[in-house]
């Protein structure tokens, strides 16, 4: 019988805090056979990714540490390995993938220099070998007109494409085992079926394993053989996909697979007032070359747009990464440069700069994707709460910011009696239920909310897309959502504006568009997102 290429064995990992051990990974035990491919799955917390973190030995150690266990890759244990040899392992035998592309792409340099700096160091390449296999790996990963790519710096790519970025340079050296940290969390799904079916291609063609850690069934569905689920630190269940998505046994499983985000949009009233009405919108942004940087053309993230939304409405803006959705919802907020009218509750604002529109602002506000990164870690929940108050409402006492600040992480879900932590103390799901606390505290009419279920587990999803349902039933709330998650936005959009390079290409109702999308690139849209439940289904049954 083949032996596996990687065999994690009775693995513990334990993390030394305040005089004595956190257990973070109970005794985990599983295989991943040559050519195959693994899922990890389970919430935040569960220590998918601490796991896979001591495969390679990343995790901080000395205060990390393994009280059992052994990682045999290719019959070697790797956690009596020193530095030396992991170093050889590293980014040849076994590369990783993470889940934000712009904490792992070192903002300093050019495209070109971090994958090149991969190829000349373990294959030896020169400048101009390095150079054009950086051009094919990143044609491979589908980014478009990649020469033109390889002078860019991190900050001047999308989400999307900087992790295509990463998955190219973690498959640069062809290795044995890649281990996928959430790969796809933050693409859209166009991107993510053509990534999931790269990494399948790519699978098959060098025989590669792959150990993927995901929070979202459907692309465990698609891509793995076998699945093992994790909660706290433990797998509860692990077996064949069919076996385990079949017939899950544990209550866990059970209820993983049980949530996904449900329901329908809140009614709106007919005769309900427009709360926001942009456009035809433009805002371009200059190419600039040459030694006087002049301009020789321009970046059309949003051309001709016109967007319209009512008192208790959501507006769902969806379409790939580089589409233009998230710069229109910031030109809508007045956060960049912009040409073309925004009328909001019935005054003109485009015009508007700094201090005219400052007290406009409490009206319109926005919840961000990441809710590790829009929140301080050196403010607590309370102060980071009460900082808009502290600008909009200055006439309020100490007293009574801590009760609005109460009010509203009582209305989110939160414990009041949390308010003076800091964000770590906090999973990600309570993080954006804070971020969204800060938006209600002040009492808007507008929210933009941008991508905030990506980064989250399933059950967390359908829990913060409840969540916003009912504040906008209570409050009559108008939200813009940007997503790339199409069931989310069906379970909450009334209206849909599909974009694409920075145009719209098809809108209507929710119902309409949903149930017979007119354009090619909605209608590829949706079979992105909901074949992955297809094949699932007919993989299940068969």
């Amino acid at each position: 019988m083949t032996e596996p290429l990687l065999s994690v064995q009775d693995l513990s990992v334990a993390f030394r805090q305040g005089g004595g051990d956190v257990l973070a990974v109970d005794r985990v035990s599983f295989d991943v056979m040559p050519g195959e491919t693994v899922a990890l799955v389970g919430e935040s917390g569960s220590g998918k990714s601490v796991t896979a973190l001591s495969v390679l030995k990343l995790l901080p150690y000395p205060s990390a540490h393994h009280p059992s266990g052994r990682i045999l890759f290719k019959g070697k244990d790797l956690i009596a390995a020193d530095e030396d040899e992991m170093r050889k392992v590293r980014g040849d035998d076994i590369t990783m993938v993470f889940q934000e592309p712009m904490t792992s792409l070192n903002p300093l340099h050019t495209i070109d220099r971090q994958i090149g700096e991969i190829l000349k160091l373990h294959r030896g390449l020169s400048d101009r070998q390095a150079r054009a296999r950086t051009l094919e790996l990143l044609s491979l990963v589908g980014i478009r007109d990649a020469e033109s790519r390889l002078g860019a710096y991190p900050h001047q790519l999308s989400g999307g494409q900087r992790q295509r970025v990463m998955i190219a340079m973690a498959l640069a050296n062809e290795p044995d085992l890649f281990i996928a940290d959430e790969p796809t969390t933050a693409l859209d799904v166009t991107v993510q079926a053509q990534i999931l079916k790269l990494l399948a291609e790519l699978k098959s063609r060098l025989n590669m394993s792959m150990l993927f850690i995901t929070h979202d069934l459907g692309i465990v569905r698609k891509v793995a053989d076998r699945v093992c689920v994790m909660l706290k630190g433990k797998i509860v269940e692990q077996g064949t996909v069919v076996e385990v998505f079949g017939n899950p046994r544990h209550p866990y499983t059970q209820r993983l697979l049980a949530a996904e985000p449900k329901g329908r949009a809140n009614l709106v009233a007919k005769d309900a007032p427009v709360i926001v009405e942009a456009g035809p919108i433009k805002v371009w942004f200059p190419i600039k070359r040459g030694f006087f940087q002049r301009t020789v053309g321009h970046v059309k993230a949003v051309d001709g747009v016109s967007v319209r939304v009512r008192k208790g409405e959501t507006v769902g803006v969806v379409g790939e990464s580089g589409s233009g959705k998230t710069t229109l919802g910031l030109a809508i907020l007045r956060l960049v440069q912009s040409e073309g009218p925004i009328v909001f509750l019935g005054s003109r604002i485009d015009s508007m700069r700094g201090k005219e529109i400052r007290p406009m602002r409490k009206d319109l506000q926005v919840v961000f994707q990441d809710p590790y990164g829009s929140l301080s870690p050196r403010m607590s929940i309370a102060e980071i709460v009460e900082e808009g108050l502290l600008v909009q409402n200055k006439g309020l006492t100490y007293a009574e910011r801590r009760d609005i600040v109460a009010k509203a992480l009582d209305d989110v879900g939160l414990d009041p009696s949390t308010m003076d932590r800091y964000p770590h103390e906090f999973s990600g799901g309570q993080r954006q239920r804070i971020a969204i606390a800060r938006a209600m505290a002040l009492e808007p009419q507008f929210i933009m909310l941008d991508e905030p279920t990506s980064a989250l587990d399933m059950s967390v999803q359908a829990q913060i897309v409840e969540l916003l349902r009912d504040l906008q039933k209570r409050r009559d709330l108008a939200y813009m959502f940007i997503s790339h998650d199409l069931k989310v936005v069906r379970a909450l959009a009334n209206h849909v504006v599909v974009m694409q390079n920075g145009k719209i290409v098809e809108e209507g109702s929710a119902e309409s568009i949903f149930a017979a999308p007119r354009t090619d690139y909605t209608k590829a849209l949706f079979a992105a997102a909901f074949n992955l439940e297809t094949a699932a289904s007919n993989a299940v049954r068969e």
